[in-house]
């Protein structure tokens, strides 16, 4: 089995982004959504690292990430933070698309 080191990446990226806003601005609500999502993404990426197959976790944390920062980022046209977590979870939702459009291995 292979570990999934993009989403963990990924969910570090999320979580210390919500540290970040609560560090920068005093946002509780920005440390629980990272933390939230964050931590939800961590665990898609330990499913993942388990089954390939099991992906749904992953996307729907990454999804949900994607529509709602990208939502931020439009009303904003602010890139950091909202722009970045949206790109980073539009990218997370391909790496993860493409993963199930490819053929499983044979052992």
């Amino acid at each position: 089995m292979s570990v999934d080191w993009v989403g963990y990446g990924y969910a570090a990226l999320v979580a210390s982004g919500g540290i970040m806003g609560y560090v920068k601005a005093g946002s509780v609500p920005s440390l629980a959504a990272g933390l939230l999502f964050g931590g939800v993404a961590g665990i898609g990426a330990y499913q993942i690292s388990q089954n390939p197959k099991d992906v749904w976790v992953s996307l729907a944390a990454s999804g949900t990430l994607a529509g709602i920062m990208g939502m931020r980022f439009f009303k904003s046209r602010k890139f950091m933070p909202a722009g970045l977590m949206a790109a980073a979870s539009v990218l997370m939702v391909g790496k993860i698309g493409m993963g199930m459009l490819q053929k499983p291995h044979e052992p």
